[in-house]
């Protein structure tokens, strides 16, 4: 087909998949539905998509720890086939779950451009001990990941139990800040770092997303897809700044970058 295609990962217990498909179909990407099975039995099946999305929700009711079975699934069936693709200058994008999954595959934040299998990053229970359904305003780290705009803060929702981005040790925690690894930190209204609820889980360094040393890898925890049409804002009708949907950018730039490039 010609056209910029696009594969979201599904597996038992994943639940934003229609939602994901439907704003890469907004943003003009052919979105396909594929099961993580059928890419197991047919690794090749990726050859035919430029842009790979892990969508949110719980997958296999996040038993263990949230995303880890999918992980293991994808290091242990198709790691060599997901790191060609990005190697190949393809895009991958992780969404709550799926950037649990991208974290605990060691794609991310791939610090040395590869997926490092001393694992550097996880993600594990909020400090609120309690699951967490927001909005947050979300501030872009990173001048080099491209989903993202540099300048443009943005305004998106949460709905996590796990999100507490943790670092091994604190010498990590500082390489991801200064080499641009943070694609989104959580801020206030006016930009600015605090605590509860403005970082919602207690994430080391205030981290809502990382991008790797491509910057053509992305996961955050806020769910771009339930942002994608104004009127999902939840102040849509005293909103005066003639901005799109700030989600919808998240997509936007992936498409506009494939049409670019690939």
């Amino acid at each position: 087909m010609d056209g910029i295609r696009a594969i979201v990962l599904r597996a038992a217990g994943v639940n934003c998949d229609e939602e994901t498909q439907y704003a890469l179909e907004l943003a003009g990407a052919h979105a396909e539905r594929i099961h993580i099975n059928r890419v197991i039995e047919n690794p090749g099946l990726l050859e035919d998509y430029q842009i790979l999305v892990f969508p949110g929700g719980f997958s296999y009711g996040d038993d263990v720890a949230a995303g880890k079975i999918l992980a293991n699934q994808i290091i242990h069936h198709i790691s060599d086939t997901l790191e060609k693709f990005i190697e190949d200058g393809k895009l991958v994008l992780g969404i709550c779950n799926g950037f649990q999954v991208l974290v605990k595959t060691g794609i991310l934040p791939g610090m040395d451009g590869a997926p490092s299998r001393d694992q550097l990053v996880t993600i594990t229970d909020n400090d609120s001990g309690k699951f967490e359904d927001r909005w947050v305003h979300l501030q872009p780290g990173s001048d080099r990941c491209v989903f993202i705009e540099p300048d443009r803060r943005i305004y998106l929702p949460i709905a996590h139990g796990e999100g507490k981005v943790v670092s091994k040790d604190a010498h990590v925690l500082e390489e991801l800040k200064s080499g641009q690894y943070v694609a989104f930190r959580y801020v206030d209204r006016d930009g600015n770092e605090g605590s509860f609820p403005v970082n919602p889980n207690g994430s080391m360094g205030s981290i809502a997303g990382l991008t790797d040393s491509t910057g053509r890898v992305l996961g955050l925890m806020p769910h771009p897809e339930r942002h994608i049409h104004r009127t999902q804002h939840p102040h849509w009708s005293r909103l005066t700044d003639g901005k799109g949907a700030d989600g919808r950018t998240i997509f936007e730039n992936a498409v506009k970058y494939v049409k670019q490039n690939l």
